[in-house]
């Protein structure tokens, strides 16, 4: 069988890969078919923030596809979360082939075939990608959520057809998010985030979401990374969802694997 290709950086993107504006008089946010202009801002993120799932443990099965253009590998990961605590992505090519185990503070990996494991902090992430993003927020990103606090940003609302878009009153020199969302659900439907200090733009969409015992997930998750030229995909689908109340993390760096530095 021929080895696959995937990188320590590939998982990365699968892990990866987040002041009001009113008239005079304000608008109440009801589920509507449209978006309304002048939207009450504050009522909207209210909204939003309503449909994020509240859990203890999550897990489910996930179907991945990977592309750069170049090439394009499928792979099946096991997904296993404790809300704000860890995150867990076991993945197999018919065989297991590697580990990753994220915590606030931590991230550990470990792959099969080259016998490598990686240990570092949680700001190694971010470095890979110019990104900003903590443990929760990255959490977040998977569960279909805005990665930034909607309550702590002033937004200001872009006219469009088809969703409530929001961006910050005031952009970072950073990090710069958009939010799309649905006016009929105030489900997100994308995140998009442009990287000031690259040029990149990550986007991350949920065209079809889910319901799993009583809480709306997404269904399918799409994270694209366009950095000049160069477009990386990840789609994620999610299979056999559920809401276990207790459930283990095994991980375990095997002996003899090469520690590598990245």
């Amino acid at each position: 069988m021929q080895k696959p290709t995937w990188t320590f950086r590939h998982l990365l993107v699968i892990g990866l890969l987040t002041a009001t504006v009113v008239s005079c008089k304000s608008v109440a946010v009801l589920p509507t078919k449209a978006p309304i202009e002048n939207v009450n801002v504050k009522k909207l993120t209210q909204q939003v923030n309503a449909q994020y799932p509240n859990f203890k443990n999550f897990r489910s099965r996930l179907r991945v596809t990977y592309n750069d253009g170049k090439r394009e590998q499928q792979l099946t990961v096991n997904l296993r979360m404790e809300n704000k605590e860890k995150i867990w992505l076991s993945a197999t090519m018919l065989i297991p082939i590697a580990k990753l185990m994220l915590t606030p503070k931590e991230v550990q990996f470990y792959e099969k075939f080259q016998k490598t494991f990686f240990q570092g902090d949680v700001a190694f992430l971010n470095q890979q990608f110019n990104t900003a993003f903590r443990f929760e927020e990255l959490e977040k990103l998977l569960l279909g959520a805005p990665v930034i606090d909607l309550h702590k940003t002033a937004w200001k609302q872009i006219e469009h057809p088809r969703y409530y878009v929001l961006t910050p009153k005031t952009q970072g020199q950073g990090f710069q998010p958009t939010f799309f969302i649905d006016p009929s659900t105030f489900l997100l439907e994308e995140q998009r985030f442009f990287i000031a200090a690259t040029g990149a733009i990550l986007s991350v969409k949920y065209p079809e979401h889910q319901n799993i015992e009583n809480q709306t997930l997404p269904k399918i998750v799409q994270l694209s990374l366009l950095e000049g030229n160069q477009l990386t995909t990840v789609k994620i689908e999610y299979t056999r969802g559920d809401f276990p109340s207790e459930m283990t993390f095994p991980f375990a760096i095997p002996g003899g694997y090469q520690k590598i530095e990245l």
